[in-house]
């Protein structure tokens, strides 16, 4: 059965590129007379005609953003809205996005970790869950000044995705050089350099893209250098009592370089990334002057790095009559390794040092294409768009650690110091997605229907390893999990003039279980036990929406309601043992039966000929178990943004509020999350004598609130004073621009 699969995958992606190499060899038929010609003609007189970069705009769009429900912020707007982290973004263009920084994952309407799919220049970039040490996240591994634009897709679709999108997905595309170089010249680049308060980080970047006939590079690189993100408290010291963040320096670097062939027959391309960012913390409220851990005794590291290189294609027809209009197709490697520990010398009990590496490894290597074609049948026009995304990965977890513990590792007094082990098998993953969707235009009548199916496959293979055999619950290899899944959608939408359209969705989506709740085992007898569960199924969705886009750049907005139920919503619970085995208990992976998520969202701008804008933007949504009525932790609070600010063509200042309403009640909790509103000034001047140079400014959170993000305290043990837990207070923001 693997054999046969393996084969179908091949076959598949070989009928793809040899749709691809057809296209290329009709591309050149229909130029056959003027390539004739030109061969007849002296080579003296022949002329090379520069094929001109041309920005495309929605044409270059990823497949997964053309939707109603998706939204674009611009490098243009990242850089004026000193946008640096993906928190950043739910401050200023996208109210509705969230960013849990204790699991490292994008939250939207309500989902985060791998509910919410990454992708970044059409590669997914896998959300590594750890379980047990804390090494989770990974979809933040890239530096903003690298990307030409970030697209937020709302909504459950796999349609398109794929597994993971039940709460949308984030897109995003690194700078190309046509984003460089400006019409009718031949180079172009930027240089930023930027101060940030909230870290008192530093940072700078620069980027240069060089075309020579029909070839473009790009290069660009940067480099961060901060510590810890402040928080509103003002108690130092160490232990239980602390309220200011625990100090630590970070460093960050990463690096782009691109190469792209312009050709009558499509862009080929080759792209090399990289990201890392290492993080150092004196873990002060972890210490205690008479306690295990001693001031200046215990440290904790965090690391993040991921690389990639791809082969590129781009493809837009010139002429209605070939076979297809548009493609696009990417070929990857890319290895994503999470990293978590800590550093210190025991003074109390099993004395003596001690220290923890843990990590979870992502290697992949994979294929996503995509490609359309419109044609008209009767009084119905057409636009076709299909895909396929075949993917092969290794995932890999691993504890190397010591200490100074003289008995056996399973002994009682060393049962809270396993390591040199694995806490579950390496997994080998592949999956198979196929997609097919068709805009269908009824006449004139300005109504189209799209329906859309997808499927996918996908298969996971547990491994034995020597570290996975040496731990202390080992109790043989765990089976395997395959399965496929089916996800249509249906769209409905009604545009009666170019500025309005209305729109209704079904849509359904899936998830498949990730590797560690499949297979996770962590724990030792004595103590405590966590255990994936290998019959998980996988979560489905079912949601309808409807919504609207109305207006322009000047004057207009967006509303749209969803409600979306979960079925085998995957979760995690804690248990006692009945046998006393693990006498602090058991915890365990399980599905949810009935889980439902309703919500709207609303945003308006409007833009005056004085030079005065407004904008405003609210998103709200409501989780809950459908059976228990427990609500779900990853569903924030009510959330809205005001903007009131005025530009000229050489200067701009804005002020906005942000507000969010107070935490639900939730059974258990011993900390809801209070209701705020902050305000934020910033300012920009772009002077007349120095072309390209711009300058940036903002005050964040003037009057020095303390407020909270309940996604952050939801999902942490709060084991300090709550102030620990708070954002931070009055901070600064500076930023200089320079274009070339």
């Amino acid at each position: 059965m693997v054999v046969r699969r393996s084969r179908s995958v091949l076959l598949a992606c070989t009928a793809f590129l040899a749709l691809g190499l057809g296209t290329a060899s009709y591309a050149q038929t229909t130029n056959q007379n003027d390539a004739t010609a030109d061969k007849a003609a002296p080579k003296s007189d022949r002329v090379t005609e520069l094929k001109p970069i041309v920005v495309k705009g929605k044409a270059s769009k990823d497949v997964l953003a053309d939707s109603p429900t998706a939204t674009e912020t611009t490098a243009k707007e990242i850089d004026d809205n000193q946008i640096t982290r993906i928190e950043d973004l739910g401050r200023s263009t996208e109210v509705g996005v969230g960013f849990d920084r204790t699991s490292g994952s994008v939250n939207i309407r309500g989902l985060q970790d791998d509910r919410v799919l990454t992708t970044i220049d059409g590669i997914k970039i896998p959300f590594l869950l750890d379980g047990a040490r804390e090494a989770d996240g990974g979809i933040n591994s890239f530096d903003f000044n690298t990307l030409s634009t970030v697209d937020v897709v709302r909504g459950s679709d796999s349609s398109r995705a794929g597994s993971g999108a039940l709460g949308g997905a984030f897109v995003l595309r690194t700078l190309e050089p046509e984003d460089l170089i400006a019409p009718g010249s031949t180079w172009g680049g930027v240089f930023k350099f930027g101060y940030n308060g909230d870290d008192r980080s530093i940072d700078g970047s620069a980027a240069v893209a060089k075309r020579i006939d029909n070839t473009a590079v790009l290069f660009e690189g940067g480099y961060t250098h901060g510590h810890e993100l402040q928080n509103n408290g003002d108690v130092g010291g160490y232990s239980t009592k602390r309220t200011e963040a625990d100090p630590a320096d970070y460093n960050q670097r990463n690096g782009l370089f691109k190469i792209r062939q312009y050709t009558d027959v499509g862009t080929f391309g080759v792209t090399a990334e990289h990201f890392s960012k290492d993080t150092d913390t004196d873990w002060r409220s972890k210490q205690s002057p008479t306690g295990n851990f001693r001031p200046g005794n215990y440290d904790e590291t965090d690391g993040i790095e991921r690389n990639r290189v791809s082969l590129d294609y781009k493809y837009d027809a010139d002429s209605a009559d070939s076979l297809i209009d548009t493609a696009n197709a990417v070929f990857y490697w890319q290895n994503l390794l999470r990293e978590n520990g800590a550093e210190g010398y025991r003074y109390t009990s099993v004395i003596g040092d001690y220290w923890r590496r843990n990590e979870v490894e992502d290697r992949s290597i994979g294929f996503n294409g995509n490609a359309s074609k419109s044609f008209d049948t009767g009084n119905l026009h057409h636009n076709v768009t299909f895909g396929l995304d075949v993917a092969f990965a290794n995932t890999h977890q691993y504890s190397a650690g010591g200490d100074s513990c003289d008995l056996p590792r399973w002994a009682a007094s060393c049962a809270f110091l396993h390591t040199n082990q694995s806490d579950m098998p390496d997994v080998d993953g592949k999956r198979v997605g196929a997609f097919i969707d068709d805009k269908i235009e009824i006449g004139s009548s300005s109504f189209s229907l799209t329906p859309g199916l997808r499927f996918d496959w996908y298969d996971y293979s547990p491994k034995n390893t020597d570290a996975y055999r040496d731990s202390a619950n080992y109790s043989g290899l765990p089976s395997g999990q395959s399965d496929t899944r089916f996800s249509p959608k249906l769209r409905a939408a009604y545009q009666p003039q170019n500025n309005v359209e209305l729109y209704a969705q079904w849509a359904m989506g899936f998830r498949a279980p990730d590797v560690s709740e499949l297979y996770l085992n962590y724990g030792v007898p004595g103590g405590y036990v966590s255990y994936g569960n290998p019959n998980l199924k996988p979560e489905t969705s079912n949601g309808v929406e409807i919504g609207a886009n109305l207006g322009d750049d000047d004057f207009g907005g967006h509303i749209g309601g969803f409600y979306n139920k979960y079925k085998n919503f995957i979760d995690s619970e804690r248990s006692v043992d009945p046998t006393g085995t693990y006498p602090l208990g058991i915890t365990e992976y399980f599905n949810r039966d009935n889980v439902r998520i309703f919500g709207v969202e609303v945003n308006a701008h409007k833009k005056f000929d004085n030079g005065i804008h407004i904008k405003g933007a609210l998103a709200y949504a409501n989780g809950k178990d459908s059976d228990t009525g427990e609500w779900l932790d990853s569903v924030a609070p009510a959330k809205a943004a005001f903007t009131v600010g005025y530009a000229t063509e050489i200067w701009g200042t804005d002020l906005t509020f942000i507000t969010a309403t107070s935490e639900p009640k939730k059974d258990g909790d011993s900390f809801r999350t209070p209701g705020y509103g902050i305000f934020d000034l910033t300012a920009w001047w772009e002077p007349e004598q120095v072309k390209g140079l711009s300058l940036r400014a903002g005050v964040y959170n003037i009057f020095n609130k303390t407020y909270y993000d309940a996604l952050n305290v939801a999902s942490t043990s709060l084991t300090q004073p709550h102030e620990f837990y708070s954002e931070p207070g009055r901070t600064f923001k500076l930023t200089l621009t320079q274009k070339f």
